[in-house]
C-alpha cells in the first residue's frame, strides 16, 4: 500500500483529493477554499478567527463559528481515519500537514484558484491579493512533495561508451569515461546531466533514443563506442537530438590508455567542450525566428543567455524576451530571475540601458526575488554580488555573496569568475589572476568563452602583465569583437606596453561601439575607479582621445 497523500491543485480549478485506488475528492466550494487558506498559510497553519472571518464574514460571530465547526465536521467524514494525519485541529486554530501534501500543477501556469469565487469580501480580497501577485506563494510550496517540474535547461545524458575491440580487461573504460564526461558538463551553469548511475541502467540494452528521451527526460544523448590497439585508444561519438533522433555530430577523439583514464584528459575536455557548443548553438540557431509560444521551456532560458551575450543590440532585446518567458513559465525557479537580472547589467555596461538607475534597481530587485526562491543558489548569490560590485558600490556586501556562493558550490565558474574581477577592481591582482583562471578551467563548455577571457585579460592588466592582457583580449574579441570592456582593456594593455599606433586603432574601434563614452563618469561609477587599475585604465583611456 502506497504513502498517504493529499493532492492539492492551486493554479487552475481547485482539486483536493486523497492519491490512490482508495481514494477521494473534497467537492464542497468552501471546503476546498479552506484547504488553498491553510496551503498557502507559513506552516499550513491559520487561526480560526480568520478562517471564519474570511470565508463567513458576513455571519454573526456565532453563526460563522458553527459554519466553521461544521465545516471541519464535513471534511472529518470525507478524511475518516486520515483526518488526523491531514489535519490538526485545537480551540484556536487549524494547520495543514504539509509533509504530507503534494501539489500538482505548476506554480503561475494558471489563474490561481481558478472559478473558486466565494462572495464574502475577506475571501475576495485574500484572492485578488494573491491574483495580483501569485509569486509571493511560491517559497510556500515545498518542491521535495511536487512532481519534478519540466527542466528549464537543456539535460544531457551519457551513456557508457562500449568497448568493441581490444584488450577485454579495458571493458571498464567506457564507464569511467563517460562517468569524467558527466562531471566536467555538470560544471556548467546552463545546461542539466542525468547522474551517471541512471544512465549506465541504459547502458545494459539495445539504445533507444525515444527510452533516453521519455524515461531519463534528456534532450540530448551522447552514445558511442572505444577501440583500443596497443595502449591507443579512438572512441567515436555521436551527440543526438533524442527527441528527433537528429544525430548533430560524429567525432573521433584519440589518445593512449593513459590519457583517458586520467581525470586531467584533454581528450574528455575535448569531447565536453564540443558537446557543450553543440547545445549552445543548436539552442540559440533553433529559438531564431521561431515565436515564443512555440519554443520548449528547455529552449528558452539558454537561447535568451546566448543571444544576450552576442551584443547585438536586436538580439540584446530578443534575449530579453526570451528570459521573461522564462521567468514566467518557471516562475517558482531562480535561474531565470538571476539572469534577467544580468540582462539588465549588461545593458547598463554596453550603454545600452536609457535609465541606469532604475535598470540598477530593477537588477538587484530581480537577485533579491531569486535569493528569495533559493538563498543558497551559487549563481543567484553569485549574480548578486556583481550586483553590488558594479552596481551600488557595496564592496563588502558582494565580497560576502561570492564567498558564500563558493561556499555553497566550489565548482561555480560564475562565482570565481566574478569574484576575480571584483579582486581586480581592488588591486588584488595575485587573486584575481588565481580565480579567473579557475573559472576557466571550471567552465570550458559556456557559451560565455568570451566574458571568461574577457575577465581573465583585466586580471592580467591589474597584475601589470600587459602582453598576456593583450593575448587574452584577442582571444575575447576574436568570439565576440561588440565587448566594449575588453576594447578598454585591450587598449590599456596596448599603452602601457608603449604600443601607440594599437592603442589608437582600438580607440576607434571602442568609440564605434560605445560612441558616448563618458570618461568622467566612468571616474564616478566604475568600480574601479580610485583604485590603481582604474587610474591606469583613466591614463590610458586620455592618450586615446577620450
Amino acid at each position: 500500500m502506497g504513502r498517504k497523500v493529499l493532492e492539492i491543485n492551486l493554479f487552475g480549478p481547485c482539486v483536493v483529493r486523497k492519491a490512490g485506488a482508495d481514494g477521494y475528492e473534497i467537492t464542497g466550494t468552501k471546503h476546498k477554499a479552506l484547504f488553498a487558506l491553510l496551503a498557502t498559510a507559513p506552516f499550513g497553519r491559520r487561526t480560526r478567527s480568520f478562517l471564519q472571518d474570511t470565508l463567513w464574514g458576513r455571519s454573526t460571530f456565532d453563526s460563522g463559528r458553527q459554519s466553521l465547526r461544521r465545516a471541519v465536521s464535513d471534511i472529518k467524514s470525507h478524511l475518516g481515519e486520515d483526518f488526523d494525519r491531514f489535519l490538526t485541529t485545537t480551540h484556536s486554530e487549524l494547520a495543514l500537514n504539509l509533509q504530507h501534501v503534494r501539489f500538482l500543477g505548476r506554480p503561475g501556469g494558471a489563474t490561481f484558484l481558478e472559478g473558486l469565487d466565494i462572495r464574502e469580501q475577506g475571501f475576495e480580497e485574500w484572492l485578488h491579493n494573491i491574483r495580483q501577485n501569485p509569486s509571493q506563494i511560491y517559497g510556500l510550496f515545498s518542491t521535495s512533495h511536487q512532481p519534478p517540474p519540466p527542466s528549464i535547461l537543456p539535460t544531457v545524458a551519457v551513456v557508457p561508451f562500449r568497448l568493441v575491440s581490444g584488450d577485454p580487461s579495458l571493458n571498464a573504460m567506457g564507464d569511467f569515461v563517460a562517468e569524467e564526461v558527466c562531471r566536467s558538463l555538470s560544471k556548467s551553469s546552463l545546461m542539466s546531466v542525468i547522474s551517471h548511475m541512471s544512465a549506465r541502467q541504459l547502458s545494459q540494452q539495445q539504445i533507444d533514443m525515444q527510452t533516453v528521451h521519455d524515461t531519463l527526460g534528456a534532450h540530448y544523448c551522447l552514445t558511442g563506442s572505444l577501440r583500443a590497439r596497443d595502449m591507443h585508444v579512438t572512441l567515436n561519438a555521436d551527440f543526438i537530438d533524442t527527441s528527433t533522433g537528429r544525430i548533430l555530430w560524429t567525432r573521433s577523439f584519440g589518445a593512449p590508455v593513459t590519457e583517458f583514464l586520467s581525470s586531467e584528459s584533454d581528450a574528455i575536455a575535448e569531447l565536453t567542450t564540443a558537446v557543450g557548443r553543440m547545445i549552445a548553438s543548436d539552442t540559440v540557431r533553433y529559438a531564431r525566428g521561431r515565436h515564443i509560444v512555440d519554443l520548449e521551456d528547455h529552449r528558452l532560458l539558454l537561447a535568451g543567455v546566448g543571444m544576450m551575450h552576442e551584443l547585438k543590440l536586436a538580439n540584446f532585446a530578443r534575449a530579453r524576451q526570451l528570459i521573461e518567458e522564462s521567468v514566467a513559465r518557471a516562475p517558482y525557479a531562480p535561474e531565470p530571475l538571476a539572469w534577467l537580472g544580468d540582462w539588465y547589467i549588461m545593458s547598463i555596461w554596453n550603454g545600452w540601458s536609457s535609465d541606469p538607475k532604475s535598470d540598477a534597481l530593477q537588477a538587484s530587485e530581480l537577485t533579491q526575488r531569486a535569493l528569495d526562491i533559493d538563498p543558497d543558489n551559487s549563481l543567484c548569490l553569485a549574480v548578486d554580488g556583481v550586483v553590488h560590485s558594479a552596481l551600488n558600490n557595496s564592496q563588502g556586501v558582494a565580497e560576502k555573496r561570492f564567498a558564500k556562493a563558493l561556499e555553497v558550490n566550489p565548482n561555480d565558474s560564475m562565482s570565481w569568475l566574478f569574484s576575480g574581477v571584483m579582486h581586480a577592481f581592488r588591486d588584488s591582482s595575485e587573486t584575481a589572476v588565481e580565480y579567473v583562471e579557475k573559472a576557466h578551467r571550471l567552465s570550458p563548455i559556456d557559451p560565455l568563452g568570451y566574458l571568461f577571457h574577457s575577465f581573465a585579460a583585466f586580471a592580467h592588466v591589474s597584475a601589470g602583465d600587459y602582453q598576456r592582457a593583450v593575448e587574452l583580449a584577442d582571444l575575447s574579441l576574436e568570439m565576440n569583437a561588440r565587448h566594449v570592456s575588453t576594447l578598454r582593456t585591450k587598449l590599456c594593455a596596448h599603452h602601457h606596453l608603449g604600443q601607440h599606433e594599437q592603442v589608437m586603432q582600438t580607440g576607434e574601434r571602442l568609440r564605434r561601439q560605445l560612441p558616448y563614452f563618458d570618461l568622467d563618469e566612468y571616474r564616478r561609477s566604475h568600480p574601479a575607479a580610485g583604485f590603481d587599475v582604474g587610474n591606469r585604465m583613466v591614463t590610458a583611456l586620455k592618450a586615446a582621445g577620450f
